[in-house]
């Protein structure tokens, strides 16, 4: 028996979504099935942050929003949150299933690809927690996701430069204006001359508002970096 059939005997490749049989899987693990059920952030799309429009058709271009306070360089998601890719990093985050930031990788470098070329960031920084937090958690979920992409889009890792200074509420039972209030000055960077002049780009799993990868943003700038692009594996999206 090949050594790949006795592997799959003894350890069946199973869909991380819907725990299905997938035969001859490769490293993603998704099956088909629940491919198709996952959203992918397509054009028309907001140039700088990447909102997604809501038309169909048309070219991509800056929302209004940008125009008047562009929040960072540039920023794109690879999904809409939903699905499975919603239950996948729900068990990553809170079912501490650490283990899914590797399908979770794959499938953000895979999506933005071309929009990392285009970034072409000298770093890569993950979104960080507060200590406080980290010792509740265990991990933080940015850095195991920008732990991925790193390692596939073969850029250093700079962990513990950007941190969160002051303790902040969770964000998800707050509305827009208290996120933005929330992480205000919440992050800060402790070694400049590492940072200054370089391209910098941002990793988290989830953007909602924005607020989280702004505040940082604007850290990163005050620290010198030369541009802030910013990458998560899903969007939520107003219906």
């Amino acid at each position: 028996m090949p050594f790949r059939a006795l592997l799959d005997l003894l350890f069946p490749p199973l869909c991380h979504a819907c725990k299905a049989f997938i035969p001859q899987a490769g490293d993603l693990l998704i099956c088909a099935d629940c491919l198709d059920k996952i959203s992918f952030l397509v054009s028309p799309l907001c140039t700088t942050c990447g909102t997604p429009f809501a038309t169909q058709g048309g070219l991509d271009h800056t929302c209004g929003a940008c125009l008047t306070s562009p929040p960072f360089h540039t920023c794109r998601s690879a999904t809409i949150l939903g699905g499975p890719v919603q239950e996948l990093i729900h068990r990553f985050k809170y079912s501490y299933r650490v283990h899914l930031s590797h399908p979770l990788g794959i499938l953000t470098a895979t999506t933005l690809a071309p929009f990392f070329e285009e970034a072409a960031p000298d770093l890569i920084i993950p979104v960080p927690l507060h200590r406080k937090r980290l010792r509740q958690r265990g991990f933080n979920q940015s850095q195991l996701l920008g732990n991925e992409l790193s390692k596939r889009w073969r850029v250093p890792l700079e962990i513990g430069n950007l941190q969160r200074i002051r303790w902040t509420e969770p964000q998800i039972t707050l509305d827009a204006q208290s996120r933005m209030d929330n992480v205000h000055d919440a992050f800060a960077v402790m070694n400049g001359k590492r940072l200054a002049g370089k391209r910098v780009l941002l990793v988290d799993d989830v953007l909602t508002t924005g607020s989280t990868i702004r505040a940082c943003a604007e850290a990163l700038r005050e620290g010198g970096v030369a541009a802030v692009s910013a990458v998560t594996v899903a969007r939520g999206v107003q219906q």
